[in-house]
């Protein structure tokens, strides 16, 4: 085979057949690597080719799933682990990554069979430490230390176990490229050959990624696309609790979440999220309010905090951290023109306690009522949720799936609840008091007196 030499992106996965200073597709200085690659021969006309068949001929294919035994892992897969699927995840060093999988792992072990735990970056004695500390020994949890690819996959078809880890593919290499590990195109390479193996016998891979400063994962944007489903482990490495994010999943929805605690013997499910993130919670303080955020088909109840004060500067700073800046201006302008609320010279913070993300638009109404009890320092009631979009003109739009909305904040023990009117018309009342408002000013003039 004819060997050629190339210059690759170990950002994007760009390529260029002399050297840059700067990459062209993504702007990254510096990132271009020589690569030596080999040509790849063209198909034989005698092949085997497969054949175009009719959809309605395929062999219809009942889906089982394993079950891994964590609940809320088991939720952002979409039910359990797909037989023959190639599931990345990504995330912070120290965050849980590898101590998530080493669980499941041992679960698998104990109901369905031998799985095969592959560790790229420690040796067989520390994953067992590890796996000690987490009480995850089980004989069926077979652990390999290899970064040879063509080792994992010749010890992946004798053993066929019934899932398979890889920790991690940065760390993995194959003998048909010379780049070093963790190159583009070792990354590549070896993600494909994984995903052939997985789709050719039916065992799930789970594949470790490292991640950028960006909190992006490492290697070619390609990695991403040749999975079946990229999950995210978001934290902060100085609270307990960790969210587990799926942004892509071809066998189940991309806006269910999963919350852990981490705890001396590893990852625990937090099977009421919503009181985890109402526990710190201050009473009768201005600037907080409770309002809900649907993730898939989970309610959760946030608190939204805001702190409104004179600015120091000619221009006021708008910050907000779980929530979207360009809606809190939105907000603030609607309360200056339709409220008549001065906030021209004032800083305004805005925050969604807990780690939470609010991207839905359900949470206007709570964003407004929390900048506007911190501007005037009127707290409102505790025992309040508030609910509703709030468009340009001031008014109050209805949401989407409000009775799990309420029923979520029913079972806390709130006793009532701001929504827009438009949804009280089709609401039954049941325990928690139930206030249809049309505009900004309703809700102001019912919340804070």
């Amino acid at each position: 085979m004819k060997q050629k030499t190339i210059f690759t992106c170990q950002k994007c996965g760009c390529q260029s057949p002399k050297w840059l200073g700067k990459c062209p597709d993504c702007g990254s200085w510096n990132s271009m690597a020589e690569e030596v690659t080999a040509a790849v021969g063209a198909v034989s006309p005698g092949a085997e080719r497969s054949r175009p068949i009719p959809i309605c001929d395929v062999p219809a294919q009942v889906e089982s799933r394993l079950v891994t035994g964590i609940a809320e892992l088991d939720r952002v897969l979409g039910g359990g682990i797909v037989p023959g699927s190639l599931v990345l995840i990504g995330g912070d060093p120290g965050i849980g990554k590898s101590t998530l999988l080493l669980q499941a792992m041992h679960n698998l072990a104990e109901g369905s069979g031998p799985v095969l735990y592959v560790s790229g970056e420690e040796s067989a004695s520390q994953t067992r430490l590890r796996g000690e500390r987490l009480k995850a020994s089980h004989r069926q949890l077979l652990v390999l230390a290899e970064n040879s690819l063509e080792a994992i996959l010749g010890h992946a078809a004798t053993l066929k176990p019934r899932a398979m880890v890889v920790d991690s593919i940065q760390t993995i290499w194959t003998t048909a490229l010379e780049s070093a590990p963790g190159s583009v195109s070792q990354v590549r390479e070896s993600a494909g050959k994984l995903m052939m193996m997985a789709k050719g016998s039916g065992v799930p891979v789970f594949i470790v990624g490292h991640v950028t400063k960006d909190g992006a994962i490492a290697g070619p944007r390609v990695l991403e696309h040749i999975v079946d489903t990229v999950l995210y482990f978001e934290g902060d490495g100085s609270h307990p609790f960790r969210i587990l994010r799926a942004v892509k999943n071809r066998f189940g929805s991309t806006n269910e979440i999963g919350v852990f605690e981490m705890k001396q013997e590893g990852l625990c499910d937090v099977p009421n999220p919503s009181e985890l993130f109402l526990s710190e919670r201050p009473l009768g303080a201005s600037g907080s309010v409770v309002t809900t955020s649907l993730e898939g088909s989970r309610p959760l109840l946030v608190e939204l905090q805001a702190l409104v004060t004179q600015t120091s500067f000619g221009v006021p700073r708008r910050t907000t951290i779980g929530v979207d800046h360009n809606r809190l201006a939105l907000l603030v302008a609607v309360l200056e023109k339709k409220v008549g609320m001065h906030l021209t010279g004032q800083d305004i913070f805005l925050n969604a306690a807990g780690g939470a993300r609010l991207n839905e638009p359900a949470a206007d109404l709570a964003m407004i009522m929390a900048v506007a009890s911190s501007h005037l320092d009127k707290a409102i009631a505790p025992q309040t949720v508030v609910l509703g979009e709030v468009g340009l003109a001031g008014e109050v739009r209805a949401i989407t799936q409000p009775e799990q909305r309420i029923a979520e904040a029913e079972k806390l023990g709130f006793k009532t609840c701001i929504l827009p009117a438009g949804n009280l018309k089709r609401l039954r009342s049941g325990k928690i008091k139930l206030h249809g408002v049309s505009s900004v000013d309703e809700a102001m003039q019912l919340l804070i007196q």
